[in-house]
């Protein structure tokens, strides 16, 4: 009995310490051979060199890595706590292909990984790849937006997205190394380096320091572009071009306000189209509306390495017809407006930025200089605002989003029906916990607006209409409309319609700093006081974890079936544009 106790005690003492040594990559990463990424161990103790055994596949690991890693005696963490002993290896690049079990002791402390480094084709199969991302686009976004954009008739709907015919679909898991819950950075650094990786951090793998630069470091697939090809690289989004997903094509940070930081990385990279918004972290501190705090002048330099710069729609397009192969379009200081305050109610902040370009005509010039490269391309577009519409609740903007995308799914199909050579894939990075449940409509006679909610046989079908046969609904307070409700949100007024006055504003802070409904919307005939269910540190809905759903057409897109996780993303664009071999 007491040498199984004994047994016990030490098993126990040994499981617990197995948790202190970390290795990353992670357990279970998948890496492209060639690719660069950086080793690093982290102790949990202080040790001396040699008390430290690193081995890869039962080798000294220098043997199989080539190069020894830099040893820190003790990291230190916020106010010089110490953290433990670590190894780093910057830039390691694994060019065999197979299964890579590295083991670690020090002391009691013990840790294994494995990795499976994958090679690619020597022949590529697709020239182009088109990536559109609907951020936090969900399946009740889809189905909205088709009903708003086409109607239905005894239960068919009279047209169809032009997302709903691509050729193949999987289901994709959305999950972070440390949470089930994600967030944009996490997930679209996934699709971009094949690395999963943590809520807030891009083309990193987040580790226990500080200092949001020094994390080990994955490859993105703009890198992997310039190391591998001579093919051009586009970014077109709605948002601020240093938010989380038009950055995880380039950038490496643990934290994704990083954003002035960000800027410099897009730079780094030069990709051959930068279309969106985000001025603010271009333009040089003395300079009204930047929020750089350095004298850095981007657009200068930007334009310094031959790029020709646009900051209307009207510019824009004189940009395209006059330049040296570079384009950078910045439209607004922030997050462009939507399509919605854009082209009918001028809302937001359409007043200060009147002639912003469309997703389409951003889309459309991104292409067309783009494809003047006859090596191909990549292109990455982004619609922003279906996540940023979402977040607030504000439901009809969000899906007059998810149309206009869908506006940008057609043009690649297009592009693609002349260049079958091209690979289209469509999804989202994440979702939002939105349920479409039936109709609201305003000719029942009730006082209390619960009962105007039509469900089951009640809810008919919405009243909008598109007479100008634009795709879009010709406006969006008809009488009866769409009821899409959350099930993750913060105390807020429910008005039970589109708020025409600007987007929806539905929790303030206050002077406990937490959060509570907006009273500005307390006076709305009809508004109902809705008790949150998230805690009253959030001020908007929070993403969903369910899975989100990829399409894709052109060559290689069978790969994409079944359930995939999103880092799986990458090894399919990797494979098609052959990126373990030399193109150059």
């Amino acid at each position: 009995m007491r040498k199984l106790l004994s047994f016990l005690a030490l098993s126990t003492i040994l499981a617990g310490a197995s948790h202190a040594a970390e290795i990353y990559p992670l357990d279970g990463a998948t890496i492209l051979a060639g690719s660069k990424v950086d080793f690093k161990v982290e102790l949990d103790a202080v040790y001396a060199p040699e008390a430290v055994t690193v081995r890869v596949n039962g080798k000294p690991y220098e043997e199989v890595f080539g190069n020894a890693a830099e040893f820190v005696e003790d990291e230190k963490g916020k106010d010089g706590v110490s953290l433990g002993s670590a190894l780093i290896l910057r830039d390691l690049a694994l060019a065999a292909p197979g299964k890579y079990a590295v083991d670690v002791v020090a002391g009691e402390e013990r840790k294994s990984v494995q990795w499976e480094v994958y090679g690619t084709p020597d022949v590529a199969k697709a020239k182009n790849v088109i990536f559109i991302v609907g951020d936090g686009l969900s399946i009740a976004h889809r189905t909205a937006a088709r009903i708003m954009s086409k109607g239905m008739t005894a239960g068919k709907a009279n047209g169809r997205l032009a997302m709903d015919d691509m050729e193949r679909m999987a289901f994709i898991g959305t999950s972070s190394t440390h949470s089930i819950a994600t967030d944009s950075a996490n997930t679209m650094s996934a699709y971009m380096t094949g690395h999963k990786s943590r809520v807030n951090a891009l083309g990193v793998y987040a580790d226990r320091t500080p200092d949001s630069f020094d994390d080990p470091k994955v490859e993105t697939l703009a890198e992997a572009l310039r190391r591998q090809t001579s093919k051009s690289i586009g970014i077109v989004a709605t948002s601020e071009l240093q938010d989380a997903t038009p950055a995880a094509v380039v950038a490496h940070t643990r934290r994704r306000g990083d954003k002035a930081e960000i800027v410099g990385m897009l730079y780094d990279n030069q990709p051959e189209v930068l279309l969106g918004g985000g001025s603010a972290y271009f333009l040089k501190s003395d300079v009204p509306g930047s929020k750089r705090k350095d004298d850095k002048d981007y657009v200068q330099l930007f334009r310094d390495a031959g790029y020709a710069l646009a900051t209307t729609a009207e510019e824009l397009e004189a940009a395209y017809e006059n330049n040296s192969g570079k384009l950078l379009g910045l439209f607004h200081t922030g997050n462009m407006d939507t399509w919605l305050d854009r082209n009918q109610l001028k809302k937001g902040t359409v007043d200060k930025f009147s002639d912003q370009p469309g997703l389409v005509d951003m889309a459309q010039i991104a292409l067309d200089q783009l494809s003047k490269n006859e090596n191909g391309f990549f292109l990455m577009i982004e619609s922003a605002n279906i996540d940023k519409m979402s977040h607030p609740l504000d439901w009809d903007r969000a899906v007059v989003e998810t149309i206009e995308m869908d506006k940008v799914v057609a043009l690649a199909q297009d592009f693609a029906a002349k260049n079958p050579d091209t690979l289209i894939i469509v999804t989202g990075d994440h979702t939002h916990g939105v349920s479409l449940v039936g109709t609201i409509d305003d000719t029942v006679e009730a006082e209390d607006m619960r009962e105007k909610l039509g469900v089951y046989e009640d809810a008919g079908f919405p009243n909008y209409s598109d007479e100008d046969g634009d795709g879009f609904p010709d406006r969006i307070d008809v009488t009866k409309r769409l009821a899409l409700f959350a099930n993750n949100f913060p105390d807020y007024y429910e008005t039970w319609g589109p708020k025409m006055d600007g987007p929806f504003v539905p929790a303030i802070q206050n002077a406990d700093g937490q959060y509570v409904a907006n009273e500005a919307y307390k006076d709305v005939p009809g508004a109902v006081l809705r008790v949150g269910n998230l805690p009253k540190t959030n001020d908007t809905g929070v993403h969903a974890v369910d899975d989100i759903v990829l399409q894709a057409s052109g060559p290689g897109a069978d790969a994409f079936r079944g359930y995939m996780e999103q880092s799986d993303v990458y090894k399919v664009i990797a494979d098609v544009f052959a990126l373990g071999t030399s193109q150059k």
